[in-house]
């Protein structure tokens, strides 16, 4: 039997490695999922219930294997769902690659059902490469340039091939005129540098007596390196989200997450601080950085494109982060840890006995920072964490404490919802043998994680370890926003927009196969993750928490945030009642460490 075009792609990408591709059918990618049944499901296809998830599921896997997410959709609504998850991956720097169905050529142009301009739909997003294959000898080269791309640019590409064209015999570029012949593979680089910028670079790090790092995402495979230069340099170290896993948080320095999800010792130590190193971040909000006149600065980024944005740098690297800093090491003079490095020291062990005060607050029914905090002991080393955007985010930044192999990661640039589901998905395709969590707000899980437990369902067997987790923070509401209201605008809740309704999300995870359990009192909180965690098979864990647990910035201004959270009182509905008695008192308690001082405001940023 003649190898048809759609048969060649699935042998591309088994030469490009690539092991899974997530996706969802539809009769614009029929020859596809032909081709797939020909090749004995390899690469496996893994079915989402959505193609959104799919593509969420793909950032995950790249982003906890560092390789390449595929996934592929039909043409039409395949493609158009695609594009929330696509985006996700390129602002949050990840390579995957999105192969999507086209109407037939012989219907281009006429208005035929679900024809979509996908060159021009996918023109932001697969900015870097974005081909459509008419004929069959673009191959291999549009499949190579595709993952080639995604690689080297840690962006997404797009691969369009339309219905009839899968369908075609495939006969592969001649040594001719107009002909594109093309090969596998990428070699991985790690660009330096030049050696006047690195003793550019000393010469500032040198001069400084309080030494500020920042790192990101870019930094992760510089651990040792970043370990040395805050030893060298008696500096404190803060972590952008993206970056959260990229050094470990038991190291008596390391100030945590920074922004509006951050620490208050990671916003003091931008406060402090009269020199500034960032590593591998592209975290966008400078309200959080030094003034602009306070500290000299040093950045250190790979993609030239992202150099010099974010504060008045003066001086700018262009390379990879540990080969920079391996050249840079030598050329640094090693600080006395005076009285800098035990201030920030002392604020960060200061900084956890606050938030063990904050998980002690009481609450109606259970302290959501409390759940989170209480996790934190009881994590597996190796564990792959995610969080959702939303209220979840803040206590995975802030009660979470990264150590050994941990991973972890969210929606940093993008912060959309509903990404934590699929995020862990992904990630147990990329280490089926390693355990993960999900940390979701039932506003996400209602968006799209209750029908994506149907996808971990349909799969965990497969995995070495079972151990999937979905915790859900059942607040009935969603929560985030409706503390942003009262932060920027002293509005109450507004119940149309922000109320939720209570789901039975254990009941509905038993019936499916799952395992689960409904938490409603804060002494079943630390029993129900020790149950989860031991389970021999996925498990989702509703947690009834307090709505009215402010998800307090790590500058509070503290008679602001008294009367944000005062601001319920203009309610007046049944809900509001409840959420009225006792906050003020609530918010106060929570305060330790806050100050009645105002502080940079803004989101959170990676």
């Amino acid at each position: 039997m003649a190898t048809k075009v759609s048969d060649y792609v699935l042998q591309r990408l088994r030469e490009w490695e690539v092991e899974h591709v997530f996706a969802y059918a539809g009769d614009g990618i029929n020859g596809l999922l032909a081709a797939w049944g020909r090749a004995d499901n390899d690469p496996k296809f893994i079915q989402a219930r959505h193609e959104e998830m799919a593509a969420f599921e793909a950032v995950g896997y790249a982003k906890f294997s560092g390789k390449v997410g595929v996934c592929a959709a039909t043409s039409g609504p395949g493609a158009i769902h695609l594009l929330n998850g696509l985006y996700d991956a390129k602002l949050d720097h990840v390579p995957v690659v999105a192969i999507v169905g086209q109407t037939n050529r012989s219907a281009m142009g006429g208005s035929y059902q679900q024809e979509v301009d996908l060159l021009s739909l996918y023109k932001d997003v697969a900015s870097d490469f974005c081909e459509m294959v008419t004929v069959p000898e673009q191959l291999p080269n549009v499949i190579d340039r595709a993952i080639r791309t995604a690689y080297a640019k840690r962006t997404v590409t797009a691969v369009i091939i339309p219905a009839d064209v899968q369908e075609l015999d495939y006969t592969p570029p001649t040594h001719a005129f107009k002909m594109v012949p093309s090969s596998l593979g990428t070699s991985t680089s790690a660009p330096v540098p030049a050696q006047e910028d690195i003793e550019r670079a000393a010469e500032v790090l040198n001069a400084g007596e309080k030494v500020a790092v920042l790192i990101g995402q870019g930094a992760r495979g510089a651990r040792a390196e970043v370990e040395v230069v805050a030893e060298l340099l008696g500096a404190g170290v803060a972590k952008a989200l993206l970056g959260k896993d990229a050094l470990p948080d038991d190291l008596p320095y390391v100030t945590g997450s920074i922004g509006l999800l951050g620490t208050r010792p990671s916003y003091d130590l931008m406060r402090g601080c009269d020199t500034l190193l960032v590593i591998g971040s592209s975290f966008p909000y400078s309200q959080f950085l030094p003034e602009y006149d306070q500290a000299r600065a040093v950045q250190i980024d790979i993609d030239p494109f992202m150099i010099g944005l974010r504060y008045p740098f003066e001086v700018n690297l262009v390379g990879d982060a540990r080969a920079t800093l391996q050249a840079l090491l030598p050329r640094l003079k090693r600080k006395k840890h005076g009285a800098w490095r035990k201030k920030i020291e002392k604020d960060v062990a200061r900084w956890w006995e606050v938030m063990q005060r904050r998980a002690q607050v009481e609450a109606d029914p259970v302290n959501p920072e409390y759940v989170v905090h209480a996790l934190d002991d009881l994590l597996p080393l190796d564990v792959m964490l995610a969080a959702d955007s939303g209220s979840a985010a803040n206590w995975y930044a802030r009660h979470l404490r990264m150590r050994g192999t941990m991973r972890g990661s969210l929606s940093g640039t993008l912060a959309t919802m509903g990404p934590g589901v699929p995020y862990v998905i992904g990630a147990k395709f990329a280490h089926p043998g390693r355990p993960a969590i999900a940390i979701v707000g039932d506003g996400a899980m209602q968006m799209n994680g209750m029908a994506e437990l149907i996808t971990v369902a349909k799969y965990w067997q497969e995995w070495q370890d079972p151990r999937l987790i979905v915790a859900v923070l059942n607040n009935e509401d969603l929560n985030q926003v409706t503390w942003e209201m009262r932060a920027m605008t002293g509005a109450p809740q507004f119940l149309p927009s922000q109320a939720l309704p209570d789901v039975r999300y254990a009941d509905f995870a038993r019936s499916i196969g799952l395992d689960a359990v409904r938490v409603e009192k804060p002494d079943e909180v630390e029993p129900a993750w020790q149950r989860a965690l031991g389970a021999d098979r996925p498990f989702v864990i509703d947690f009834r928490t307090d709505p009215a647990v402010p998800p307090i910035p790590p500058h509070a201004d503290l008679d602001q945030i008294e009367a944000a959270a005062l601001s319920v009182l203009k309610g007046d509905s049944d809900r509001g009642a409840v959420l009225r008695q006792g906050i003020k008192a609530k918010v106060q308690e929570m305060l330790p460490g806050h100050r009645r001082d105002a502080g940079a405001g803004g989101r959170a940023g990676q």
